[in-house]
This record gives structure tokens, C-alpha cells and sequence, in this order.
């Protein structure tokens, strides 16, 4: 029995904006009434860590009330003929909500906590609330389990490799003007289809059998996910 193509996806911020989650980068969005200086830098955590929790427990709570939309679901529909495995800059869990199946969270998940003294010790958060005096195992402040600007990316080099095995490439809803995240994309071996999905005009390198699909989220992955399993 021949094994599933593997179906790798790139998933960024435009996706989970069609779900009503703000993203940080467009004119309306979350750094507008935040810098990014106070609420998403370890200098941030150590100067001001209930600014930095009360940042995260907004999230959290608007994060609760959205659902998956199209594009998500679009993506569960392709596990039907693809091994879909989902790399996502996202921290919301909507990925998951639709029901993918394989998601890699790049920059860390919203819904976890982790210690301040053991990055190993990582914890579901219930609810949406993480305040000061929530204490790992070893009795240290928990703090969000999320990739700060000026912070490693631990799992940069898993996604790595997942590029590399991809025998179709899909990018939707994101600027790729992230590092290292939209670095992947060069890791995708030659020859391979690569589809991108985006109302606007990210910035990806002409070359071969590369197409752009220049709409939302929701209907652009209808149609390519038709099209994928006709």
C-alpha cells in the first residue's frame, strides 16, 4: 500500500483573522494599542509581568470565543487523501478546534503555561486566566508558553525537516516577513507544487511550479482543497 502524499501547510495570522482574531501586523491590530517593547519580550516579563499576563488573558478570553472557519476546515477535508501535517505561526488553537490532526505550533500555543525555572514543565491552561502566583511543580511562576520577540524558536528545526519531506507546499495567510518561519519555504525540495494563499502579495521568491491564489483564507482553500481531491 503506497503511503498518503504529504500535504505540508504554512499557516500564519491571515487564517485565524478571518475567525475575528486580530493579528498584530495590520492597521487595526493588537500592537496598535500595545508596543510590542511591553507585552511580547522577556525584558517585557521581567519589567512588568502583570502587564504581560493581563496582555495574554485578553487574548485567551477573545480566543474562546471564535470558531475554526472555511479555510480550517478546508485543510481537515484534504486528510481524506493527504497526510496533512500543519506548521502554523499561530498560538490559537483553531487549527485543532476544525480537527487537524498533525499541527506544529512555531511560535507556542496561547492554551499552555510553562515554567520560569524548567522550560520542560509545560501545562494546559484552563479557562483563560494565568495570573501571578500560579506556580509550576517546583514552586516557580508560571508564565506564558508562548515564543517572545528575541526568543528562540525550539521548534524551527522540526518544521525544518517537515518542509523538506513535503511532496505539496501549501502557504495561506501569511506576510512571510517573519524569520525564521518564512525561511521554510526554502527547504521545500525543487519541482514541488507550492501553492500560496493570500489576498495580498507576499513576499516569496519567483520559481517553478509555484502558484499564487490571491484570496481569502476561507474561499481560497475551499477551492484548492476541490481541486486537490478531484
Amino acid at each position: 500500500m503506497n503511503p498518503r502524499p504529504k500535504l505540508v501547510v504554512l499557516s500564519g495570522a491571515g487564517i485565524s483573522a478571518e475567525s475575528g482574531i486580530r493579528t498584530f501586523r495590520d492597521s487595526n491590530g493588537l500592537w496598535e494599542e500595545y508596543r510590542i517593547e511591553d507585552v511580547a519580550t522577556p525584558e517585557a516579563w521581567q519589567r512588568n509581568p502583570d502587564l504581560v499576563l493581563e496582555f495574554y488573558n485578553q487574548r485567551r478570553r477573545q480566543a474562546l470565543d471564535v470558531a475554526p472557519n472555511a479555510g480550517h476546515y478546508a485543510l481537515v477535508k484534504l486528510e481524506e487523501k493527504y497526510e496533512v501535517l500543519i506548521i502554523t505561526q499561530n498560538v490559537d488553537p483553531l487549527h485543532e478546534k476544525a480537527g487537524s490532526s498533525n499541527v506544529l505550533h512555531l511560535h507556542g500555543e496561547l492554551f499552555k503555561s510553562r515554567s520560569t525555572a524548567d522550560e520542560t514543565l509545560v501545562y494546559p491552561v484552563e479557562g483563560w486566566e494565568l495570573n501571578r502566583g500560579d506556580l509550576c511543580e517546583k514552586g516557580s511562576q508560571l508564565r506564558p508558553h508562548i515564543v517572545w520577540f528575541g526568543e528562540m524558536v525550539p521548534m524551527i528545526e522540526p518544521a525544518m525537516e517537515i518542509a523538506a519531506e513535503a511532496d505539496i507546499f501549501i502557504v495561506v495567510g501569511t506576510s512571510m516577513a517573519v524569520y525564521p518561519a518564512a525561511g521554510l519555504i526554502n527547504f521545500v525540495r525543487p519541482g514541488v507544487p507550492i501553492y500560496v494563499v493570500d489576498p495580498h502579495s507576499p513576499e516569496v521568491r519567483p520559481r517553478k511550479n509555484l502558484t499564487f491564489i490571491q484570496e481569502p483564507a476561507t474561499t481560497g482553500l475551499s477551492r484548492l482543497a476541490e481541486q486537490l481531491l478531484a
